[in-house]
């Protein structure tokens, strides 16, 4: 009930702060966000309730290693506010698929990329954070799961459709506010019990379950759960695989999602962009402290339920037989929190769950409307685009809600490796694509689609083999093929991704370029020129809604009370004031001027947070 009191607060609040009758102001929040709501919405969109469930159960049953998926996004999002932010302001684009239809031109990129795009969010982000918020409030209350996800999923859905992108982002910074100080008094809560750092070192190194398997050491806790860097051929997460092959997963997340780049084009300048980043940055070096640690005190504290290995105990204890490391969060919760402050933890996976529900909703809504529906309806109105956008989020919680019954039969004792696993096969060629554009200008359409269709193929080839072929429990003989047994999936990211690129240069060299006046301020190398672009899409049969702040229809307010309730009460209702006019528009929307100051205090900030990360990784090596 606190984050529901919280989220009503936030949803009118935030409301008045972006003219949500217009199709700029609900997707992009009126291009008038500063950097620390960006920040701390792209800490909010990333950390839902599966990176908690996902990360804890992960620390709990490998050590600290998976930590490493969190600080090496602080590098990433230097990248995103250095390298990729630049490009897309001068490229003057509003989504992902919007930026490679004008890079390489046609619509088979782009439509391909909303599609795919989508489909990645329902089976890598929507169900796996239902199933962990879900488990958690299982686990916490006892209250029924369909009930209570139900409830979860028509109160987030509500003030997405509700707000647009300046609530959810207002509720982010809210949101991340509730995380960190509940996850941090759980953090300080669970070190005391176990006799702080030193301490979870000795009791997490004697962790084992009474009920063992005979003759197998899988239930004893790894050799090297301390360290970051492992074996590169025999490590559950290779050193090569994490600092290389994820940066290809993670360059993807940061840096061409829509669901993250939305919140840094909705900056109103780049070095509010910029600050967003660094502050994102500094945010993801905390879930080390406040999330994969806790999973190993809970280990630590719980080992027979936690850490459990025979199938009947796990079926018994967390209802997957395959292993209970993901309840390691939700069992700290329960076992050493207070009432008053167990209900604060429900608030903060709470938060999570609909602060990252919130975030797919409102960037999925955006890539059907303007990357799909548009262009299916060019001559669509602005309200209607508005109406499609909202009625799409629905849609969205009716497909996440049937695909519950699906997450509960998953395989619960791989919850983070299934993520990232899906995100390796799926995620590279997009990562090549996107790289290619940037800092290739020769790269052309055909080489981008071929090598995105060939990636995709070959992605899906693992993806088969890997849900055809379970890996072992323990105890039992490994009978995969060896590409799977042997191949890391982030060794398998890296070769896909240099596979992608390298059918891209050949089928670029082999077709013709693209001309380069038809690439003006849409690579990095020419993100500063001044000479006129000729898009590769051609002329647009309407205006571009999102550059346009026109007003809804006049008769808007017609029609009877209910109606004109409802309308108001989504954005649809009011006037906007006059448009901009191009000339005004395009420069206010494509600068990537910064006043020196502020651009030299995001450049110092920036070396100060990869500064702390490198001391971090060598600490804990």
């Amino acid at each position: 009930m606190y984050d529901i009191a919280y989220e009503n607060t936030y949803i009118f609040s935030s409301s008045v702060r972006a003219n949500r009758s217009t199709v700029g102001g609900y997707f992009l929040a009126g291009r008038s966000m500063t950097w620390w709501p960006i920040g701390a919405s792209l800490m909010s969109s990333n950390v839902g309730s599966g990176l908690f469930i996902g990360l804890a159960g992960t620390g709990a049953a490998e050590g600290i290693a998976v930590g490493g998926f969190e600080w090496n996004a602080a590098w990433v999002l230097v990248a995103l506010g250095w390298i990729f932010i630049p490009v897309y302001i001068s490229a003057g684009v509003v989504t992902m698929p919007e930026y490679l239809a004008k890079r390489f031109g046609g619509q088979r990129i782009r439509i391909y990329m909303s599609v795919l795009s989508l489909i990645l969010y329902v089976f890598t982000k929507i169900s796996t954070d239902i199933f962990s918020g879900a488990l958690f409030i299982q686990m916490s209350f006892g209250w029924d799961l369909y009930l209570s996800t139900s409830i979860l999923l028509l109160v987030t859905a509500i003030y997405t459709v509700a707000g647009g992108l300046a609530a959810v982002i207002y509720t982010d910074v809210l949101q991340t506010l509730i995380m960190v100080v509940g996850s941090f008094a759980l953090m300080f809560i669970a070190f005391s019990k176990v006799g702080w750092y030193e301490g979870l070192v000795e009791r997490y190194m004697l962790a084992v379950p009474s009920v063992t398997v005979a003759n197998t050491t899988c239930h004893l806790p790894r050799n090297d759960a301390f360290h970051m860097f492992r074996d590169p051929v025999s490590g559950d997460l290779p050193w090569p695989g994490l600092l290389f092959g994820l940066t290809v997963l993670a360059t993807w997340v940061w840096c061409t999602d829509q669901v993250i780049v939305q919140r840094s084009l909705s900056a109103k300048s780049l070095s509010h962009a910029k600050g967003g980043s660094v502050l994102g940055g500094y945010l993801k070096l905390l879930p080390m402290f406040f999330i994969v640690m806790p999973g190993m005190i809970s280990r630590a504290l719980f080992p027979d339920e936690v850490a459990c290995v025979d199938p009947t105990v796990c079926q018994s204890v967390c209802g997957a037989s395959v292993g209970c490391s993901n309840i390691a969060y939700p069992k700290l919760v329960v076992e050493l929190m207070p009432v008053g402050l167990r209900g604060l933890m429900l608030a903060v996976m709470l938060a999570a769950l609909m602060s990252s529900l919130t975030s797919i909703f409102n960037s999925s809504s955006t890539l059907f409307t303007l990357d799909l529906y548009h262009r299916a309806r060019p001559k669509a109105s602005e309200r209607e685009l508005m109406i499609v956008g909202r009625l799409f989020i629905l849609v969205l919680v009716c497909v996440s809600l049937l695909w519950i019954p699906v997450i509960q039969t998953a395989n619960s004792g791989q919850l983070f490796d299934y993520i990232q696993s899906v995100t390796s096969f799926l995620a590279p060629p997009i990562t090549a694509v996107f790289l290619m554009a940037i800092f290739w200008p020769r790269a052309n359409e055909q080489g981008a689609f071929w090598g995105l269709m060939s990636g995709l193929v070959v992605g899906l080839i693992r993806m088969v083999l890997e849900f055809s072929y379970q890996a072992p429990s323990c105890g039992q003989p490994d009978h995969r093929p060896a590409i799977l047994a042997n191949v890391h999936y982030l060794y398998f990211a890296l070769i896909l991704m240099a596979l992608t690129c390298l059918i891209i240069v050949a089928v670029s060299l082999a077709t013709a370029p693209i001309p380069k006046e038809h690439l003006h301020r849409l690579t990095w190398w020419s993100r500063y020129s001044q000479e006129p672009r000729i898009d590769l899409t051609g002329p647009q049969v309407t205006s571009n809604p999102v550059l346009s702040d026109l007003s809804p229809d006049s008769d808007s307010l017609s029609g009877s009370w209910w109606c004109r309730a409802a309308l108001r009460f989504c954005g649809l209702t009011g006037s906007s004031s006059e448009p901009l006019s191009p000339v005004t528009e395009n420069g206010a929307l494509n600068s990537l001027w910064e006043h020196p100051l502020w651009g030299k205090v995001c450049n110092v900030n920036a070396l100060l947070l990869l500064t702390i990360n490198v001391f971090l990784w060598g600490y804990f090596a």
